[in-house]
């Protein structure tokens, strides 16, 4: 048998089984509540891996078939058999988590954990999110078709919480279950009464050895040597947003800042290295047994990890909106997206390195993130390195919310 036909076999079969044991409307392969179901069908796929007529293949020609497969499959939906391989058994996944890269690499997103790891560096992943005013959630797709916003392959979701002092927009990699207690849920974005200032909360701690202390009613990092007792999911604040107040009612565009916490300044330097997580909370893997492509190594950030980051060797990395321009003509405030956006609204924005980050030492031109609309509730987010989907997200999350001191 050729190695073409072998390939050609195993798509076939892993289609068969991706239909059964992945569902469309979650987050890469995870149904909404199904435990049970993911189980099963794993449970069928190895005993039909053990049927099939390549089921003992040599581990230099299985490599062999596995790497082609991942080369041919770089685009959704076929990339999903990427994803059923890696759950196939032990052996299969420790040669696809060698295979697949990390989207700085790669410039894909595969795996769950690829949504907190940083994007390309020198491109910009294109999504887009839909607004349902509702049921006031938000989801996020990556584009699979430049020429239109119908079709996509779902990343996140949120939903918005209103609390009498502050909101919650609690993000999960769920669409069908959003919400602080899921096994799905991976942090959230919490903004003041006034809406002009942000948290970014993580699920987990962005980099090792750090853990949260609370203490009269106030969170902060602290960085220790041991890794850190568990601790309630959701109270690492990674990233702080703040919108500039508008006191004299003027009419202009918004002017933001993100303190990025997690992030040295140095990252958007040439040769500069974001931290990168390379695993989710043991507890959330341990309720998806069946799902093991949830973790993903990387050598060469888990060896950045092991360093320090506590912010006393170099700055963190803060990112302003950039600058638009006054159009004479159109009378109106401008920015170049590059045919991303359509329609003027304030919401719209891009992010670039500030002068302030001491190893940029100017404003940087190359755009981080971007965001506008471009419908009723559809709106583009474009992303690259050294932020990831989820920090992205959150970042344009931010954006929706009612700023009453701020308009």
């Amino acid at each position: 048998m050729s190695i073409m036909s072998i390939i050609q076999d195993m798509r076939g079969e892993f289609g068969s089984m991706s239909r059964r044991g992945f569902g469309v409307k979650s987050a890469y392969g995870m149904r909404s509540r199904s435990q049970r179901v993911v189980q099963d069908s794993s449970v069928g796929a190895i005993h039909a891996l053990k049927q099939s007529c390549w089921a003992n293949l040599p581990p230099e020609l299985l490599r062999d078939v596995l790497m082609r497969i991942e080369a041919s499959e770089d685009t959704w939906p076929p990339r999903k058999n990427v994803v059923a391989c890696a759950g196939v058994c032990r052996s299969w996944r420790e040669i696809m988590i060698e295979i697949v890269k990390s989207p700085e690499v790669s410039c894909k997103l595969t795996f769950p954990i690829s949504l907190k790891q940083p994007g390309p560096r020198d491109s910009l992943f294109q999504c887009y999110i839909k607004r349902n005013h509702s049921s006031q959630t938000y989801y996020l797709y990556l584009s699979l078709n430049r020429a239109s916003t119908d079709d996509g392959k779902f990343l996140l979701a949120a939903r918005k919480c209103r609390r009498p002092t502050y909101t919650d927009y609690i993000i999960s990699l769920n669409s069908d279950d959003v919400s602080k207690g899921s096994s799905t849920f991976i942090g959230k974005l919490r903004s003041n009464f006034l809406g002009t200032k942000f948290t970014i909360y993580d699920a987990q701690a962005p980099h090792t050895g750090v853990k949260v202390v609370t203490k009269c009613r106030s969170t902060r990092l602290v960085n220790l040597r041991q890794v850190s007792p568990r601790v309630p999911a959701g109270n690492y604040p990674i990233a702080h947003i703040s919108y500039e107040l508008n006191v004299l009612g003027s009419r202009g565009p918004r002017r933001m800042q993100c303190v990025m916490d997690a992030i040295p300044a140095s990252a958007v330097e040439p040769g500069g290295v974001a931290p990168t997580q390379t695993e989710f909370l043991v507890s959330s893997v341990d309720n998806f047994p069946s799902l093991p492509f949830f973790r993903s190594k990387s050598m060469r950030t888990e060896s950045f990890l092991s360093g320090n980051l506590s912010g006393e060797s170099e700055g963190r990395l803060v990112l302003r909106n950039k600058a638009p321009r006054w159009h004479e003509q159109l009378q109106c405030w401008c920015l170049n997206f590059n045919g991303r956006v359509t329609i003027a609204s304030v919401k719209n924005f891009q992010l670039v390195a500030s002068p302030e980050n001491e190893a940029a030492g100017h404003e940087h031109e190359n755009v981080i993130l971007q965001f506008g609309k471009v419908g009723k509730d559809t709106f583009t987010m474009d992303y690259q390195y050294p932020i990831s989907a989820f920090q992205a997200f959150a970042i344009c999350l931010s954006s929706f919310d009612t700023k009453i001191a701020c308009e």
